[in-house]
């Protein structure tokens, strides 16, 4: 749903002054460029002692959050569409604001959706999120398999050059057995299309058996190897990626360097035919 005015409707696309991206239905449609992200809430991590010592600030609100958020819009405005993960749907750790929200409007997004997967009310709301500057449809918000809840994936529909491509947002677990079971759920969600686009946090490295598990069951192009986005202060694992269909182009795929979280951001173009 887009709204004409400034009002919120809970955890839906909004309008906000638009950008223009592509001429999505002719010939010379420039890259769709992509971003994915895991934000860890605007928490600034730079060693491994700080989740011990900075643990508080997964409940309680922090002066930081906020600096490293305003950081984390300036890169994103960049972009044509972002997939967030760990960001907070409103809760005391975030001042009870949307981050979801605060960087679509910071950024300048007039299109975005949230999707909350682990809801603790006043303490957190762990949530996933999906900025646009191009209009789109929620197409599932869907809850991914696991033991432990909370783990999710976001599908949305856009109209890219003519065609209608599939862009999911995911996180996934910490345990492969989980996480084996989850990639069998997101190869089922993405069947149905011809053009996709999988990027999130997927807590596994290009090579892992997790990920030759999607691989078999899709048609998407394997991940590259090198693309090191944990730890952000010393990246030795690619654990965020982007995933596309073979159908579209990967012109450019790059790691951003923007140590603001515990994870680096992930960076794509692509492009896809017109269609005749």
């Amino acid at each position: 749903m887009i709204l004409e005015n400034d009002t919120v409707d809970d955890h839906s696309n909004e309008r906000l002054p638009s950008v223009p991206v592509a001429n999505c239905g002719g010939t010379d449609a420039r890259p769709l460029r992509i971003l994915s992200f895991n934000v860890q809430t605007g928490i600034g991590t730079s060693q491994y002692s700080h989740y011990v010592t900075g643990s508080w600030k997964h409940f309680l609100p922090a002066i930081e959050r906020k600096h490293n958020l305003k950081h984390i819009a300036a890169e994103l405005s960049r972009y044509d569409v972002v997939g967030l993960q760990e960001v907070d749907g409103g809760s005391l750790r975030s001042k009870y604001m949307s981050q979801t929200e605060y960087l679509a409007r910071k950024a300048n997004f007039p299109f975005w959706h949230e999707q909350i997967n682990r809801n603790l009310g006043r303490i957190a709301q762990h949530s996933i999120g999906f900025l646009s500057r191009i209009n789109f449809k929620v197409s599932s918000e869907n809850k991914l398999p696991g033991i432990i809840p909370g783990r999710g994936a976001l599908a949305v529909e856009m109209e890219y050059n003519g065609h209608t491509v599939c862009l999911i947002t995911a996180h996934l677990a910490l345990g492969r057995r989980t996480r084996l079971k989850q990639m069998a759920y997101l190869s089922e969600l993405i069947s149905d299309y011809e053009h996709v686009v999988l990027m999130g946090d997927f807590n596994c490295d290009a090579h892992s058996r997790e990920m030759d598990a999607l691989l078999s069951l899709t048609d998407l192009h394997p991940p590259v190897a090198d693309m090191h986005t944990f730890p952000s202060w010393r990246p030795l694992r690619s654990l965020d990626h982007i995933l596309v269909s073979r159908s579209m182009r990967v012109d450019k795929l790059n790691v951003v360097h923007l140590p603001v979280s515990d994870h680096l951001p992930v960076a794509m173009e692509v492009s896809l035919p017109a269609m005749a």
